[in-house]
């Protein structure tokens, strides 16, 4: 032993930049889980390293990534300074989520976008689904105003087509797309990747309009200790806590908790519905990482999450749940996650992924019950190569499905096992040229045998610009009741016309990227896209044949998602910082010689950031916003005097940030500056809020509601008329805290 520890060398020296010392820079080693911090005079020091040659990465946020090839003898003490280049450009980020390969954004085929903490902290939310309404192209989406269930669209496709990821394992969907999206620690969080269009050769079926992969930090690099705690003037709280512990010398454990609080009736509107979902929520993750001999990967993760939330008429309490008297939506939601990575001790590099979560929902919609299981196992061997030009990526998946529910759609339990096998080929056609070929086989019991191709070109057409073209395809089976909120809570009956075929897709996608430097240090990135995707055998929802029923039925025509899409990112020297980000989109779908623009899809979507810094005041002003076109609304019938399109709207922030004190930042701001809400316009947003069990409604023999002098619209109960949050303005005011 004593041998062993003495032919290990020390690495230490002092991280600079033009202005001085440089603190809590994370340094490590690549491939290894070997590194450390400077401390607040920018100084480091590491320990222990075998000897050998590695690649030293130095981290830190506006700066630009350093990286050195270095080699330690035994015994020795290397004394290495490093300056780091100051830079707000974020194209040499590493990026993992478009071709399963860790590399540097700008070398990647598939455009990749990244947002760090610093991004979500700019309007600081309770969780990843608020969080994202701030990113240029994607909108979360509230499906329901009483129980305030939510999925995330991009480009303008529906929830369901989005795939969402912790640590590229796909274990948020079906129910958990639903109520899964919140209580991730945002304390944990490492970076956001998003990837707009089909990803199915890589990542299944469910990756048809794109994926948002939340990569959790790693232990390296994450801070000893750091809380986030804010409050509403709406009476929300929330608590994010985050602790790296170490467990013995090879062990170590990341740890977060969210804890979410908001229990107060408000009735701004007065419908005599809660215009926000009162919930009580809990979630716990760990990350262990092991460090292996010849610093092979090896990390296991978890999360349990428990929320117990109700919306619906103000009177309502838990002794009135499934009832008839009091009308309200209850939704208690246990869940647990367990994913983790394991490299084989083997020469090649082969990585073994997995993951397993249980979700269970007890809940009821009025004196509707739905009491849901479901269980998605996952597993993946990737056998990552380099031959000659060619950058290979061989794997084989195997994912295991199994929901059960009370519903008259569910007679048996829908249980399978999905094999899957896939290989990419990324070719290095030229020094500024690169294809990236793939192709992926699944067998699904149920449909046969799938087969989805993908193609990436990227054309470095010079060092600050980047041209790509992808192409792909999607394929995607239905899980209506887990994915359609609307099929259980009013009154309308729900009708599937026919046994319900699997979607296919068909993707275009052109991205330009630019970077533009100015003399005086102002730095500009434009990243715009073009888009198309084509469906067929596409599966929507039907509010307008009949008012009274929502019908599920393969359309026989197409449906089709194109448009263009631009982000803007201005940096100044003094401070000043622009992000502005614009979407125009054409989302319909066409059958016979009839085309229609899709229902809750806007024309067009703006974002914006302006940021500026005052360093003698160590005070920050982030000013955040969206701006979302006109949308078809789904209303009950030509009668109903609800707008059948909503208006452009806008929801606007504003936020103070004073870093003034050592280890503490103290931020507050408004929310919603405007006050805007979906009620501005409208005589009512919940049709019939008065009669929820529609015990005053009239219909005829065919099943038509009958105006009369009590209902003069002929509507029935109807909660589904929602496309933007019932919150108004209100402030916050919150306290961050972290200790390295």
């Amino acid at each position: 032993m004593f041998s062993s520890v003495a032919q290990q060398a020390t690495l230490k020296g002092i991280v600079t930049d033009s202005q001085g010392p440089i603190a809590f820079a994370n340094l490590f080693l690549e491939g290894t889980t070997i590194g450390g911090a400077t401390d607040e005079n920018g100084q480091y020091i590491i320990k222990g390293i075998p000897e050998g040659n590695y690649g030293l990465v130095v981290k830190v946020l506006g700066y630009l990534p350093y990286k050195e090839k270095i080699v330690l003898g035994a015994q020795t003490m290397k004394a290495l300074d490093i300056v780091l280049k100051a830079t707000s450009e974020h194209l040499e980020e590493t990026v993992v989520t478009g071709t399963l390969k860790a590399v540097r954004r700008s070398e990647s085929p598939v455009p990749v976008e990244v947002y760090s903490p610093t991004f979500l902290k700019k309007n600081p939310t309770a969780n990843i689904f608020e969080a994202l309404q701030n990113v240029n192209g994607v909108r979360p989406q509230i499906n329901c105003n009483v129980c305030n269930t939510g999925d995330i669209h991009i480009n303008g496709l529906e929830g369901p087509y989005t795939l969402v990821l912790i640590d590229g394992m796909p274990i948020v969907s079906g129910l958990g797309t639903v109520y899964g999206l919140s209580g991730i620690p945002n304390s944990l969080i490492d970076q956001i990747e998003i990837v707009k269009g089909p990803a199915s050769s890589l990542y299944g079926s469910e990756a048809v309009g794109g994926l948002i992969n939340i990569i959790t930090k790693n232990a390296l690099e994450a801070p000893g200790l750091v809380a986030d705690a804010f409050a509403t003037g709406w009476g929300e709280y929330n608590l994010d806590i985050g602790a790296k512990i170490d467990v013995g010398q090879d062990t170590d454990l990341l740890l977060g908790v969210n804890y979410f609080n908001f229990d107060q009736l408000v009735d701004n509107n007065g419908d005599n519905f809660t215009d926000l979902t009162l919930q009580d929520r809990i979630s716990i993750f760990q990350k262990w990482n092991f460090k292996r001999s010849r610093n092979r990967m090896f990390s296991l993760a978890g999360r349990f999450f428990y929320e117990d939330r109700w919306g619906g008429e103000l009177q309502w309490t838990p002794d009135f749940r499934g009832g008839s008297e009091i009308y309200g939506e209850s939704i208690y939601t246990r869940r647990w996650e367990i994913l983790g990575k394991y490299q084989l001790p083997l020469k090649e590099k082969i990585l073994f992924s997995f993951s397993y979560n249980d979700h269970s929902q007890n809940s009821v919609y009025g004196n509707i019950p739905y009491l849901a299981d479901q269980r998605i196992g996952f597993a993946q061997l990737t056998w990552d190569k380099k031959w000659n030009n060619h950058d290979l990526l061989l794997g084989s998946a195997l994912r295991y499905n199994y929901y059960d529910d009370n519903t008259a759609a569910t007679k048996n339990v829908d249980e399978v096992v999905i094999p899957s096998i896939f290989l990419q080929d990324e070719l290095a056609l030229a020094q500024n040229h690169s294809l990236l070929l793939g192709l992926r086989y699944d067998y699904d019991p149920r449909h046969g045998n799938i087969i989805t191709p993908r193609s990436a070109y990227r054309w470095k057409v010079s060092d600050n610009d980047i041209l790509r073209l992808n192409t792909g395809t999607g394929f995607r089976v239905v899980n209506l009741f887990t994915e359609e909120h609307a099929a259980l809570t009013g009154a309308r009956e729900v009708v599937i016309a026919e046994a319900l075929k699997p979607e296919r897709s068909f993707n275009l996608n052109l991205n330009f990227l630019k970077k533009m430097y100015g003399d005086n240090g102002t730095f500009v990135t434009l990243d715009a896209s073009l888009f198309y995707t084509h469906f067929s055998n596409a599966i929507l929802p039907d509010y307008d044949t009949n008012p009274n029923q929502i019908i599920y039925d393969n359309l026989d025509g197409k449906s089709v998602s194109q448009g263009a899409s631009a982000n803007l990112d201005f940096s100044f020297p003094n401070g000043l910082k622009f992000l502005f980000g614009v979407t125009y989109q054409d989302v319909s779908q066409t059958e016979g010689h009839t085309k229609q623009r899709q229902i809750l899809t806007e024309s067009f979507t703006g974002t914006w950031n302006i940021a500026y810094t005052l360093p003698e005041l160590q005070l920050t002003f982030d000013y955040t916003g969206n701006l979302y076109g006109p949308m078809r609304l789904p209303i009950l019938g030509e009668s109903d005097p609800r707008r059948k399109y909503s208006p452009t709207w806008s929801i606007q922030n504003i936020q103070f940030t004073y870093k003034g004190f050592q280890s503490f930042e103290f931020y507050g701001g408004i929310k919603n500056l405007l006050n805007w809400t979906p009620n501005r316009g409208n005589p009512f947003i919940i049709a019939r809020a008065h009669d929820p069990f529609d015990r005053n409604v009239s219909f005829d023999n065919s099943g038509n509601v009958i105006p009369t002098s009590s209902n003069p619209y002929a509507l029935t109960f109807d909660p589904s008329y929602v496309y933007g949050p019932n919150q108004g303005i209100r402030g916050f005011f919150g306290l961050r805290y972290r200790l390295n």
